[in-house]
């Protein structure tokens, strides 16, 4: 019993100790990247965490995002118009060690996810994609389109499984942009933050 709660700990602290790849990124001072997660020509805005061993590419993360454990987001694409899919006719630098051809091919283009994301562990967005406020995207599911704000997607490819809220109460969150009120500000509502309509009354957005 014992041993088996030391090997426990052990393994927690290894695995926290894993470095994390951030490059050319701006992550605010009250959010974080979790250990072995690579973070890219990125930036994540307040109070939102992406787990650890994720991969973070050319993306834009808004503020109250819940990114999972083990999610791509960003991923390369490759020239499915083309004779070949293979990057050895491109000019891109990347793993292969010989090169036909030097054609221009953009691999990712921007994601862009908004406010209050919560994203499940094992998804995979596609480069160029934009995830609405407030979303929802289910463990296991790879996202090829863009998902709109308040809506639940889920599965292979992801699809729409339902909204959040009804339409009115929808349309009023989006407009109360309530992730860009001051801290005390949030403070003072986040006593009714189960309670969706008392929660826009306190911060004046009936």
């Amino acid at each position: 019993m014992i041993l088996s709660t030391i090997e426990y700990y052990l393994a927690k602290i290894i695995k926290r100790l894993q470095p994390r790849a951030i490059k050319n990124s701006t992550i605010d001072p009250h959010s974080s990247v979790g250990p072995g997660s690579q973070f890219i020509n990125s930036r994540m805005l307040k109070h939102s965490y992406c787990g650890s061993n994720c991969q973070v590419l050319d993306t834009t993360i808004g503020s109250f995002c819940s990114i999972a454990n083990n999610c791509v987001i960003g991923a390369d694409t490759h020239s499915i118009d083309w004779v070949s899919t293979s990057p050895v006719f491109n000019r891109n630098r990347d793993q292969v060690k010989f090169k036909y051809s030097l054609h221009e091919f953009e691999t990712r283009t921007q994601v862009s996810i908004g406010h209050d994301v919560w994203i499940g562990e094992r998804v995979i967005i596609r480069s160029g994609v934009k995830i609405g406020d407030g979303a929802v995207i289910g463990g296991g599911s790879v996202v090829t389109k863009d998902i709109p704000p308040y809506e639940i997607w889920g599965g292979i490819p992801a699809k729409h499984i339902r909204n959040r809220f009804e339409e009115p109460l929808k349309q009023k969150l989006i407009l109360s942009k309530w992730w860009l009120l001051e801290d005390d500000e949030l403070k003072k509502a986040a006593e009714f933050i189960k309670e969706p309509e008392l929660f826009l009354q306190a911060i004046g957005k009936k």
